[in-house]
């Protein structure tokens, strides 16, 4: 990853709006601009990549070394998840896929690689992350990881959708069971969704998924100045049954099936004064702080070519 490293102004806790330049909105400004309309961003501004077949195998370490790697393209560099503008730092992600998986690399530029958490399904947004959201018809997949390789998770389904297609006969998700987890979720920042709710099972964990990370520095360590971190997953298409269910979507894609796919990364610095990133990148932007709109999400197409050729 090319280097270009800047000043790192960390967040507080608590910010003092007296305090802050007059030029320079607030946090929330920027997260929660007004006036926006649904959807916030237009289908013509939406980021799209393609995705190949592999060539060769692909053993997930988190370096993204192997040739299918090598030849994939990776994408345009993340923007401001609110505003769409150039970042401090640079991210990038690469796709590809087998019979098997869909495999998922991000490439993260990062001077200074910081993570705390390390239980399953921690506040990963509360450390810098990358996230990784999958959206069907009726369900979507959120997944998170820090540059520990700890994950987050979680499946969402629409609740006027639950029942309509049946939803509520399969046992991993059956909101009567008091031993499924499950909470109602209405967005983060926009809270007034066309579809509406959703059902958040939390607890859920995405069968035979594999991940792994690997860092070019020295994982929390101020003295020292690194190159950055990468993360690369596979996700098994069989594990997709339940996220599908009801979806009639050919998994594994057919050449030139488009997928909606949100890729991010969440920070907990931004830039330096007078700030004006959200402190949340992705490759394609949402127009307000909220990664839960899936008809924002970036359009995947899959190709049956592979990947080099």
């Amino acid at each position: 990853m090319k280097s270009r490293f800047r000043p790192i102004l960390f967040l507080t806790c608590i910010a003092l709006p007296s305090l802050l330049p007059a030029d320079e909105p607030s946090l929330s400004e920027i997260r929660h601009p007004k006036g926006v309309d649904f959807p916030p961003v237009k289908e013509s501004e939406i980021a799209q990549y393609t995705a190949y077949r592999t060539s060769s195998p692909i053993q997930v370490d988190g370096k993204l070394t192997e040739a299918s790697w090598s030849d994939a393209k990776a994408s345009s560099s993340f923007v401001d998840l609110v505003s769409g503008k150039p970042t401090l730092h640079d991210t990038r992600v690469k796709i590809l896929w087998d019979d098997q998986y869909l495999y998922v690399g991000y490439e993260i530029e990062e001077p200074n690689v910081q993570a705390k958490f390390l239980k399953r399904d921690a506040p990963i947004w509360q450390d810098n992350d990358v996230e990784l959201f999958i959206a069907f018809d009726h369900t979507y997949y959120e997944l998170e990881i820090n540059a520990h390789g700890t994950l987050y998770e979680g499946l969402f389904i629409w609740q006027n959708d639950y029942a309509k297609f049946g939803f509520d006969k399969l046992p991993s998700v059956n909101i009567d069971d008091p031993h499924i987890k499950h909470q109602p979720f209405n967005g983060v920042g926009y809270t007034k969704h066309p579809r509406g709710k959703r059902w958040a099972f939390l607890a859920w964990d995405f069968p035979g998924l594999r991940s792994a990370v690997h860092t070019d520095g020295t994982l929390n360590n101020d003295g020292d100045t690194d190159q950055g971190w990468s993360v690369e997953l596979a996700l098994p298409w069989k594990g997709m049954q339940t996220l599908a269910h009801g979806d009639h979507r050919s998994i594994p894609p057919r050449n030139g099936n488009a997928w909606r796919m949100d890729f991010s990364r969440f920070n907990q610095y931004r830039e330096p004064s007078p700030a004006r990133d959200s402190g949340g990148w992705a490759l394609s932007h949402h127009g307000i702080w909220d990664s839960h709109i899936p008809e924002v999400f970036a359009k995947v197409t899959f190709s049956e070519t592979k990947v080099g050729e």
